[in-house]
């Protein structure tokens, strides 16, 4: 189990479309877990030369159905730091540079495709300039049926060059733009701030952009803010066609 969440209960955090998207996926209330899984005695060596130590039993432990591969890992080892703890996305869209370009430094575009699907981006400021700040807000429901909530990040440039790359830092925020903990969206023990480099290529009048996102904790937050950047990206192909 994770610790510190219930069994009735498991919620699992993709963060901002990397970390801006939020997604909180429940798992079935019904987990049932044993808290003591039991390893029989050795056999006594005076009499037996031969040790033995029976495996968990697998009736111990109550495997939910119909969860993910992501919940599965958790539910059966919990989790091990990522070595690398470098995600890198590489998505080809049927567009010219420049406007893929605009769609990542251009507030009302950024407005169209932030965040993951059902969620929106009703605020995005940015000061493009190295040094300078962003300040995006993206809204949706952090579980089924909850209401609507606002979740902020900010960040600053550290690297520009133009139709080319950009580098900034990632951090959760107020709506002032101030860095707040994670644990204020409810996560506990992320960093304060993560990095994200952003590259652009041309290709036969198509663009190829790839995105590194260094700093992410653990090797189960890495695959959901995998699924966080794609589905953010399917959005933003959508509105590269419009």
């Amino acid at each position: 189990m994770v610790e510190g969440v219930s069994n009735r209960d498991l919620i699992l955090v993709a963060l901002r479309p990397g970390t801006s998207a939020i997604l909180w996926l429940k798992a079935s209330s019904n987990i049932e877990t044993s808290k003591d899984l039991r390893k029989s005695q050795t056999h006594n060596q005076k009499t037996s030369q031969k040790a033995t130590i029976c495996k968990n039993r697998a009736s111990d432990v109550k495997e939910p159905r119909n969860i993910s591969n992501t919940i599965r890992k958790i539910f059966a080892k919990g989790e091990m730091m990522d070595k690398k703890n470098e995600l890198v996305i590489e998505r080809v869209f049927n567009a010219p540079i420049n406007r893929v370009w605009k769609a990542w430094t251009d507030p009302k575009q950024i407005m169209k495709w932030w965040g993951p699907k059902n969620f929106t981006a009703p605020s995005c400021k940015i000061d493009l300039r190295v040094g300078g700040k962003y300040l995006y807000c993206m809204r949706g429901s952090p579980s089924p049926g909850a209401p609507a909530q606002d979740f902020w990040v900010t960040g600053t440039y550290h690297e520009i060059i133009p139709i080319k790359k950009l580098v900034c830092t990632d951090s959760f925020s107020d709506e002032h733009g101030n860095i707040v903990s994670a644990e204020k969206y409810g996560m506990k023990d992320f960093p304060l701030e993560l990095e994200v480099t952003v590259t652009f290529e041309e290709i036969n009048g198509k663009t190829k952009m790839t995105l590194r996102q260094v700093g992410i904790p653990t090797a189960t937050v890495k695959e959901m803010t995998s699924g966080g950047w794609n589905e953010s990206f399917d959005k933003l192909e959508a509105s590269l066609k419009s």
